[in-house]
């Protein structure tokens, strides 16, 4: 079923002791001005493998193939054919129907240049940066050793030393936007494609609040969905919406983390187009603070659903 109204929202991704989004010194990713934040594609990643591993289609991830005894990377084009079983057609129609049928490329757009075809897909949902609304946040840098020498030292006589870096606290604020009509123009040239669909959009809600807490590896094992947020406005409103992140404050009080939505509230209640609100959110890492008294909303475990 075609999803039609427009999405406004919030990500909240919780880092302890780890490295949510690091740049190619090993360090977290920083601004010029030295603000922490992190990237859409840090945040997308662990969606992308939390819907590969419900069996879904997944294009823009990294898989192997192996070949003459060697393992490497599949291309674009190897990747789009391991997962519809044939090469890429040179009738854009096909290819584009076929990547829309990738839960990844439904969301997120496309943009692919492979076997003929070329062309960009603006995708329905956008995420943006990601800033770290922690105002105490330091980086820590630990020693490894390591249990072997480096082989490329022939004098070497001990193990050799590397490093892990990490962050002590960090709480990163995501704004996202969704747009059904992004695909209106597809949905009228291809046949059988009815546009964003109310499935795709459940599976990215569903994704944006678990998918980090469920993804671990050695530098993201202490990240965690913190909270979501979900505005939706109503089918008929043509209204457009600012980043909501400009609304939200965070602190911790007596050691306890409290994210402050009152401002946002307040200026959500001036706005007639909202249809509902929903508040994802786990109640064992942050306090949700509200003293607006404004607009009604809904408080769910972002764990469990139940209602908060």
């Amino acid at each position: 079923m075609e999803k039609k109204n427009r999405v406004y929202g919030i990500i909240g991704i919780r880092s302890n002791m780890s490295n949510w989004n690091a740049d190619f010194t090993g360090r977290p990713k920083s601004t010029s001005k030295g603000e922490i934040f992190g990237s859409d594609k840090a945040l997308k990643h662990p969606m992308k493998v939390k819907w590969e591993i419900n069996g879904e289609n997944v294009l823009y991830i990294k898989s192997f193939k192996e070949d003459k005894g060697k393992i490497s990377p599949r291309t674009l084009s190897e990747r789009y054919e391991h997962i519809f079983g044939e090469k890429v057609s040179k009738d854009n129609n096909i290819a584009i129907k076929n990547l829309f049928n990738c839960i990844d490329v439904m969301n997120f757009g496309a943009t692919f240049a492979e076997g003929g075809s070329n062309f960009s897909i603006t995708g329905a949902v956008q995420i943006g940066q990601g800033f770290n609304i922690y105002n105490d946040t330091r980086v820590e840098v630990q020693d490894i050793l390591s249990p072997f020498r480096n082989s490329k030292d022939e004098d070497a006589r001990n193990s050799s030393l590397g490093t892990k870096i990490t962050v002590d606290e960090a709480h990163y604020c995501y704004p996202f936007t969704v747009n059904p009509n992004s695909y209106k123009n597809y949905a009228e040239i291809i046949d059988g494609f009815e546009g964003y669909t109310v499935e795709a959009y459940e599976k990215f809600k569903e994704a944006s609040k678990t998918s980090v807490t469920e993804f671990a590896t050695n530098s993201k094992f202490g990240c965690d969905n913190e909270y979501s947020i979900f505005v939706e406005l109503k089918e008929s409103s043509n209204m457009t919406l600012p980043m909501l992140t400009y609304y939200v404050d965070f602190k911790k009080d007596n050691g306890e983390c409290e994210l402050d939505i009152t401002r946002l509230m307040n200026f959500l209640a001036d706005v007639d187009d909202v249809e509902s609100i929903v508040i994802n959110y786990n109640p064992e890492l942050v306090k949700l603070i509200n003293t607006s008294g404004h607009k009604e909303h809904i408080r769910q475990h972002i764990l469990t659903g139940k209602e908060v």
